[in-house]
């Protein structure tokens, strides 16, 4: 069963990318905030899809502290799910991504149109340069800022790779930073098209006011999210029948602890 539906949702999920981005074109002649409006509602679609196929479903705590105003969000990245189901969180996101994906066709042309931010990671302190600059841009227009401080996606439990793009981030915009923790990879794994049932949890955590150095910032940042994406990964395992991801991710959290 587990099987089937996972094997259910991936089809529908899939199908339901290509219609919105095909029946949505049009939308390219909307202005900005209005063409957002329709990709949160195919990011809300996602949801539905995910909880009704899949018996995954969402918690949002601590989402009274999201500012609605421009600030940087740097989320927990563990699957798939923080990039296609996150959209209708935010009032007017723009996300930092690998400059390939603007490659891929119609996707990447939303993303060109909604102005996210591409990172070619190859150009080392050239591309964080020129990161901030575009951040910069955005976010004078009240937009949320997203990044994944780890760059890509890592396993539930798996030792935390900080980069300092997000240090660069605070340093050049003297915004506030809202840490963002969750447990998403225990029921969508990255590189599976398993998915389990249960609860994804997203915990939007105190944010991090403009001032620190670089290396206090990003070690406050780093204690603050692993913490609360540590104590997910407990709740997980602890649930009723819970997911065998999460048993494995306590067990290597427990061993990372332990070491």
């Amino acid at each position: 069963m587990l099987i089937l539906r996972s094997l259910a949702f991936n089809v529908a999920f899939y199908i339901n990318i290509l219609l919105w981005m095909v029946l949505c074109l049009p939308g390219f002649l909307l202005p900005t905030r209005m063409l957002l409006r329709v990709v949160h509602m195919w990011s809300a679609s996602n949801h539905w899809l995910l909880e009704h196929i899949a018996g995954v479903k969402m918690e949002l705590r601590g989402a009274e502290k999201l500012p609605k105003d421009g600030c940087i969000i740097a989320s927990k990245h563990q699957s798939a799910w923080e990039t296609v189901s996150v959209f209708n969180l935010f009032p007017f996101p723009a996300f930092i991504l690998k400059r390939e994906l603007m490659w891929i066709p119609m996707f990447g042309w939303y993303a060109w149109r909604l102005n996210m931010i591409p990172v070619d990671r190859g150009r080392g302190s050239a591309a964080l340069k020129q990161m901030a600059a575009r951040a910069a841009e955005e976010i004078v227009h009240n937009r949320q800022i997203l990044i994944y401080p780890e760059g890509t996606r890592r396993p539930a439990g798996a030792p935390p790779e900080y980069k300092y793009g997000v240090a660069k981030l605070y340093a050049d915009l003297g915004a506030r930073v809202v840490p963002v923790a969750l447990n998403s990879g225990i029921y969508w794994p990255r590189r599976t098209f398993i998915k389990y049932p249960g609860t994804i949890v997203m915990e939007f955590l105190d944010p991090i006011e403009p001032g620190l150095d670089t290396r206090a910032f990003l070690a406050e940042l780093q204690g603050r999210i692993e913490a609360a994406s540590d104590r997910l990964i407990e709740e997980a395992a602890a649930a009723v029948n819970p997911s065998p991801v999460a048993i494995e991710a306590l067990a290597a959290l427990r061993a990372r602890q332990a070491g």
